[in-house]
Parts: structure tokens; C-alpha cells; sequence
């Protein structure tokens, strides 16, 4: 079932984390800070809307990181209920970014995610000023010359630190959470 999260809350803070990734490394968010601003962006392996995205959020990314944005990515689903997303599986997507596992949903649940993809865009300062689309695809990859809202957003922030007014939520898969007992 599709899920949309919120309209962005303008210089919300972003929690602290401290993760394991795919790498063997532990991250925290200082970690993954770049110097004008980092992109956390809450993802999975088995999500159809991540799919069709894939290559479009390791451009975007690249770009990013070329203007001194940070990036990781989070997968924070169930993976006994779903295996496709397991720590295991994560370590075959071959991100060339932090791609770390929240396995508690704990900064999952901090963060507020609420699907994948999910992006939080925050300034150096570490306030958020992003959480909108990639672009206009859904759970099917766009044509090729949609507009890149995270990339054009993001490049606003790493320029002025703030983020554009008009934001368009992302849409995806909700999180799987786990049952708490």
C-alpha cells in the first residue's frame, strides 16, 4: 500500500544515529554530514517505488556529493517478515553511498520515516529544509527528463541553506514495521 509522508517541518533537527552498514563501517549522522548539508533518505531492496528509482537516487547522489552534500541511505523494514530487505540482501544493492540497517526502527521511528523512499534534506546548519519526491516517478520509473526535485532542492540548500517552499511529498511503500509486543 502506497504511503505519503509529511510536508516538510522547516528546521527540524536531525537525530543523531549511530548504524551499521553494508561497508563493515558503524556510521553516525557526523559521519554522513557533508559541508553544505546532508541527504538522509529512508529506502528498502524489495520496494517497487525504490526500484524504479534506483539509478536516478545513485545520480542524484553522486551530484550531491559533487556540491558537498552528504548522503546515506536507511533501510529500517522488517526483514523477517520481509528477507528481500535483510542486512544480507542490503549488501547486494551496491550503493556507492552509506547503506546502513536499522534493524530496532528506532531512528526510523526518530526520523518520523513513514516510506520508501522517504528523503530528509538538511542544511549544514542540520536543519531540514527538504522532504519531497526524487521526481515524478512512481512505482515505474519516469521518462527520462522529469524534472529532479531532491537534486534541484538540495543543490538550493547547499547554495543558500534553505530549501524551496513548494515541495511535492515522495510517495512509496509505507515502512514495515515490526510488531512490538
Amino acid at each position: 500500500m502506497a504511503a505519503i509522508p509529511p510536508v516538510c517541518d522547516f528546521g527540524w533537527k536531525a537525530p543523531d544515529f549511530t548504524l551499521s552498514g553494508v561497508d563493515g563501517k558503524t556510521w553516525s549522522l557526523a559521519d554522513v554530514a557533508g559541508a553544505k548539508g546532508t541527504l538522509i533518505m529512508f529506502i528498502c531492496n524489495h520496494c517497487p517505488y525504490v526500484k524504479a528509482v534506483k539509478d536516478r537516487i545513485i545520480r542524484d547522489a553522486r551530484d550531491l556529493e559533487k556540491l558537498g552534500i552528504g548522503v546515506a541511505a536507511i533501510s529500517a523494514n522488517d526483514a523477517e517478515a520481509y528477507p528481500a530487505d535483510s542486512f544480507e540482501k542490503m549488501k547486494e544493492e551496491g550503493y556507492p553511498f552509506p547503506y546502513l540497517y536499522d534493524e530496532s526502527q528506532d531512528v526510523a521511528r526518530a526520523y518520523g520515516a513513514a516510506c520508501t523512499p522517504d528523503f530528509f534534506g538538511f542544511n549544514a546548519a542540520g536543519g531540514l529544509q527538504y522532504r519531497g519526491r526524487l521526481d515524478a516517478s512512481r512505482s515505474e520509473t519516469g521518462p527520462p527528463d522529469l524534472r529532479r526535485d531532491l537534486f534541484e532542492a538540495m543543490k538550493t540548500v547547499a547554495e543558500t541553506g534553505k530549501g524551496p517552499e513548494e515541495q511535492i511529498p515522495s510517495m512509496g511503500c509505507s515502512i514495515k514495521w515490526k510488531e512490538r509486543g
